[in-house]
């Protein structure tokens, strides 16, 4: 599936943008608690992804990939937060915001097209 690839690749772009933004934000802002939080969830998504990828049947291949989508979730809220109590500027916070949303958009399109495969009379 070529749209997994695709979001196996930027998941993994994205989780380094994280381990990043997470020495940043320990190194110059002096922030522990949100940092960890950012880079639990915005790391995990790939992760997610990674076990997708070697999932057992569909089924397992759905539950994994909707876990990296609610990792994704998470992430963007942290970001948003992040963003509105100014650890991050808008240069930072718009560059790396559509990165996640694009994790989301890529994510929710599979899981949806997998959903009408799986569960086609839900």
């Amino acid at each position: 599936m070529k749209e997994q690839n695709v979001l196996k690749e930027k998941s993994y772009q994205f989780a380094i943008r994280i381990v990043k933004l997470y020495h940043f934000l320990k190194e110059e802002k002096k922030e522990f608690t949100l940092s960890k939080q950012i880079l639990r969830s915005g790391t995990s998504i790939g992760a997610n992804v990674e076990e997708a990828t070697g999932a057992q049947s569909k089924k397992d291949f759905y539950m994994k990939l909707n876990i990296a989508y609610k990792e994704a979730r998470e992430t963007h809220y942290w970001l948003r937060l992040l963003h509105d109590t100014n650890y991050i500027d808008e240069k930072q916070f718009n560059s790396i915001i559509i990165d996640c949303d694009e994790l989301l958009k890529i994510s929710g399109t599979i899981i949806k097209t997998m959903k009408s495969k799986l569960f086609p009379n839900s």
